[in-house]
């Protein structure tokens, strides 16, 4: 096979499909990518075994075929010449040429039938949205997906589909974020599907704020994205998510209005002399007074006072701040809404405008 491309048009597909490619894989085929040359496009492929990704792009082809190269190596290989080279790749006898004015390479090649085959999928809902949408949505709940979590079904987000909602839902045991939007089709019947965590930070790193269509589709066993010029699909992971409406505290009759800026602001002062691993912050509450406490372990303490909108009875109740804060910096509201049922029970965080397209709980802490 052999092609041509220019090192601007091959080097940011090039790095998004590398992004997946284990730098210690379990087999040397897996540290490779796949470059198919064909018409006038070139496809390449890379996978993990879990997630797959294939970028297409506009390439001079002078002999179809197909190869794999080393990953990291071609990488690092086309992001080191200079940004208006033209790059020659002429692959031939278990050897890949990579020319550029007068740079040369010779790189090892493995068999392009080894590498693994992709799995087709009998995709039973398909959705389009903006690019902006799904990548907020992505962005304002998967903070809270557990890692590393023995509770192997906590480590990635569940996606669920209902009539024309399409909901976000992480947790990991001590918190959860819950996000919702409107999607212009309905779904045939109510659909689950968790993703894993890898999977949910690379759709965070591919997806722009832009109004570009994204295009979602889900099976029994993957997730399917696709974007211009970029095929990303995963596995899933096979568990029974927890009932996360049990979760979301009702009843609360003690409400905090705030302004985001001015709290997460009072919460990071605070935390500043947080030595503990659980960075716990005592919240004292009082009519239209929001106090927030921090005692370390050398006996040193931080106090923040901010004035909020409270008329309820005075309450004391701790958190991690962490998670507090957390949620805050995912938040892009200017007010927020706090409610409260006692010192024991969680603390619902909502957007001020009584939109419930996000949710957020947060456990309390022993005092």
């Amino acid at each position: 096979m052999q092609f041509t491309v220019s090192q601007e048009t091959i080097v940011r597909p090039l790095q998004l499909v590398c992004s997946i490619v284990e730098r210690r894989a379990t087999l040397p085929i897996l540290s490779t990518i796949l470059l198919k040359a064909h018409g006038s496009q070139l496809t390449m492929t890379s996978t993990d075994m879990e997630l797959e990704m294939i970028a297409t792009l506009p390439v001079a082809v002078e002999q179809e075929g197909k190869t794999t190269v080393s990953a990291r190596k071609f990488l690092d290989i086309c992001r080191a010449l200079p940004s208006n080279a033209t790059i020659s790749f002429q692959a031939k006898d278990n050897k890949a040429l990579v020319k550029a004015g007068k740079s040369r390479f010779s790189l090892s090649t493995l068999p392009s039938e080894d590498f693994p085959d992709s799995e087709g999928a009998n995709y039973i809902d398909e959705i389009s949205l903006p690019q902006s949408a799904l990548k907020s949505l992505l962005d304002e709940t998967s903070f809270a997906m557990a890692s590393q979590d023995v509770r192997y079904y906590l480590n990635g987000l569940l996606l669920e589909r209902e009539d024309a909602a399409l909901r976000a839902i992480a947790t990991d045991g001590h918190r959860l974020a819950l996000g919702s939007l409107t999607t212009s089709n309905k779904a045939k019947e109510k659909t689950n599907v968790i993703v894993p965590r890898k999977a949910i930070l690379e759709l965070g790193r591919l997806l722009n704020d832009s109004e570009e269509s994204v295009t979602v589709a889900f099976s029994n066993q993957q997730i399917k994205v696709e974007l211009p010029d970029l095929h990303f699909t995963s596995k899933l992971i096979d568990g029974q998510f927890p009932n996360y409406q049990r979760v979301i505290p009702v009843g609360g009759d003690k409400e905090v209005i705030a302004e985001r800026d001015m709290l997460k602001q009072a919460l990071s002062r605070a935390a500043i002399l947080s030595s503990d691993k659980h960075r716990s912050v005592r919240i004292n509450l009082e009519t239209n007074l929001f106090k927030a406490t921090v005692v370390n372990q050398e006996q040193e303490s931080a106090e923040e006072e901010i004035s909020v909108d409270y008329t309820g009875s005075p309450l004391e109740i701790a958190f991690n701040n962490a998670y507090l804060l957390d949620l805050l910096n995912a938040m892009p509201d200017q007010k927020v809404k706090m409610t409260f049922s006692d010192d024991n029970s969680s603390v619902l965080i909502t957007p001020f405008d009584e939109k419930l397209d996000r949710q957020y709980v947060v456990m309390p802490m022993r005092l």
